[in-house]
């Protein structure tokens, strides 16, 4: 079995050392900056003041049909409208709830994110498009607005619909540190799997495009030095171009390729100057801004890959709206241990994260390289114990043989389907070795950082990406963590659907994480891990609507 490369290009070598240098360790943790000053945390959303305004409708409800047909395309898909968009953007960008505690104040959306700190900022890219002018837009989800950034006359062409992302790295690093560049690669997969989601309600279908990073920084404004003037602190206030999307829905044609996207902005005129976002920072962390460069896209063109060969996903059971699960989701705090979880809702979790050519894989870049490295807690009928479940078949045999290489206790690993005729044979799951709840309860609990809803819930779990094949250049470190929050989201939604609640988990011990699981070398790395369970709630935090300002007046 082969390890990462000795003499990687320069590239590859630097997002390795980054990896390596942000690693959390048991006897420290990643540089961070050591203490918080939460009256001084930057700004959660950003505006262009200036720009001229566009009031989206609130319109998602409309489009509301059941979470469990979602891959399924609707008979009559809908047009590309404001409508269809304003729905869009609301369910994968915009405020799913306001929270209120005493004096404070803070905005849920339907995106997670780390820390609820948001980095990612969303524009969308139009031609010809009903309503709306032709250009680059910022996406407000404060006010659900659009704020034209970039208009031109409309000319002659096909009606065509982008959404690109970017992120503020800032708001991740204010409070964690070195490890900011990961957490905000691993917002971006989840806001692509919420842009998937969303779209799949309309019928709509997402597709990665292949855009260097320059092309994206000038489509989006965000290259415009008068714009963002150079400063003692201007790294507070840059954004970092990282994907678009195209939308495919009737009567939209491919957006422009390569050179012609750049050239479809040459006569526009640019409307607007970015709000500040942090005005006064304490601290500054070279790393990020290395590992930022160092996996930046240079490419436009991509490689289709193929789907592993899977049955079909069968619908969920669960009656309720794709539209109302999407603003209920939220990320558990706690969870009640006296609650296990059905063992086909658990399968059912599993099978929903394979790779298939559906609703939200369809807008992955790579092949998949992730798989995960579980630990069942308390799942109906299920000993209690580690498990593994691979993604992709060639990586089940090579997982096979780098597991348990030194660790002696998985050396009697089995198919759960060859003990459990519940057990999908296709899931691939394997029981690696049974452990007593509470020796699993206390090792899940310490390697995510001596967090207890590791180990409090039905299940957690770490995500093991094939290190080396994805860092065989730099991009596709950022494509191996987005895949991680890709998978995230999932398991998110899924788990809204099945009565219980899903939580990100960013922190944890790296290497001690291989080593209970019996890893040697860096080939497989650990990036991402997530947590399922029934949710204690706080019934001293208030909920309120998401746009309080947009409601009528009943009287």
């Amino acid at each position: 079995m082969s390890d990462t490369p000795q003499n990687p290009p320069p590239d590859a070598a630097v997002v390795r050392a980054y990896h390596a240098r942000t690693k959390h360790r048991f006897e420290a943790y990643a540089e961070g900056p050591g203490q918080l000053d939460w009256d001084a945390q930057p700004a959660p959303f950003r505006h262009y003041a200036g720009a001229p305004l566009l009031e989206l409708p609130l319109s998602a409800d409309q489009f509301e049909r059941p979470y469990g047909r979602l891959p399924e395309k609707p008979e009559n898909p809908a047009a590309a409208d404001l409508h269809s968009l304003g729905a869009v953007l609301e369910l994968a960008f915009g405020i799913s709830a306001w929270k209120s505690w005493g004096p404070s104040r803070w905005a849920l959306r339907c995106n997670p994110s780390s820390g609820n700190l948001h980095p990612v900022e969303a524009y969308v890219l139009a031609a010809h498009l009903p309503g709306l002018a032709d250009g680059t837009h910022h996406y407000d989800p404060e006010n659900h607005v659009l704020e034209g950034r970039a208009l031109h006359p409309a000319d002659a062409g096909a009606a065509w619909l982008a959404i690109g992302l970017s992120s503020v790295m800032w708001r991740e690093a204010w409070k964690y540190g070195e490890r900011a560049f990961r957490y905000c690669q691993l917002d971006v997969g989840h806001a692509v799997g919420a842009l998937a989601y969303a779209g799949a309600l309309l019928g709509w279908e997402v597709e990665v495009l292949a855009v260097p990073n320059a092309t994206l920084a000038r489509c989006f404004g965000l290259d415009r030095l008068d714009d963002f003037p150079d400063s003692r602190y201007a790294f507070t206030e840059d954004e970092e171009p990282e994907i678009l999307l195209a939308l495919r829905a009737p009567g939209l044609a491919s957006p422009p390729a390569g050179e012609l996207l750049s050239a479809w902005l040459a006569g526009a005129t640019w409307h607007g100057r970015p709000s500040r976002i942090d005005p006064a920072p304490g601290y500054r962390w070279p790393a990020i801004d290395q590992v930022a460069q160092a996996s930046r896209v240079a490419r436009s063109t991509s490689e289709k890959w193929q789907f592993p060969t899977l049955p079909p996903l069968a619908p969920h059971s669960s009656p309720a709206g794709a539209a109302a699960l999407i603003r209920q989701r939220r990320s558990g705090q706690r969870f009640d241990p006296k609650y296990s979880l059905p063992k086909a809702a658990f399968y059912r979790m599993l099978d929903a994260v394979l790779p298939r050519p559906q609703v939200p894989f369809t807008a992955q870049e790579n092949p998949p390289q992730i798989h995960l490295l579980l630990f069942v807690l308390r799942v109906d009928g299920l000993p209690s114990g580690l498990y593994l479940l691979p993604r992709s078949p060639a990586a089940a045999a090579e997982l096979a043989e780098a597991l348990g290489q030194v660790d002696q206790r998985f050396a009697e690993r089995r198919p759960v389907a060859s003990f459990d005729a519940e057990c999908p044979a296709h899931l691939g799951l394997v029981q690696l070795c049974p452990l007593g709840l509470q020796e699993l309860q206390r090792l899940a609990r310490a390697l995510s950082c001596h967090q207890d809803i590791a180990a409090t819930g039905a299940f957690s779990l770490g995500m093991l990406g094939d290190f080396a094949a994805a860092t065989a250049d730099g991009y596709g470190y950022r494509s191996l963590l987005r895949e991680a929050g890709l998978v995230g989201q999932v398991l998110y939604l899924e788990a809204e659907a099945a009565g219980v609640r899903g939580t990100g988990i960013g922190c944890f011990f790296d290497d001690p994480v291989h080593q209970a699981f019996g890893l040697n070398g860096n080939r497989w790395q650990s990036v991402y891990h997530f947590t399922v369970g029934t949710p204690i709630t706080d019934a001293r935090i208030e909920t309120g609507p998401p746009y309080p300002q947009r409601q009528k007046d009943s009287a």
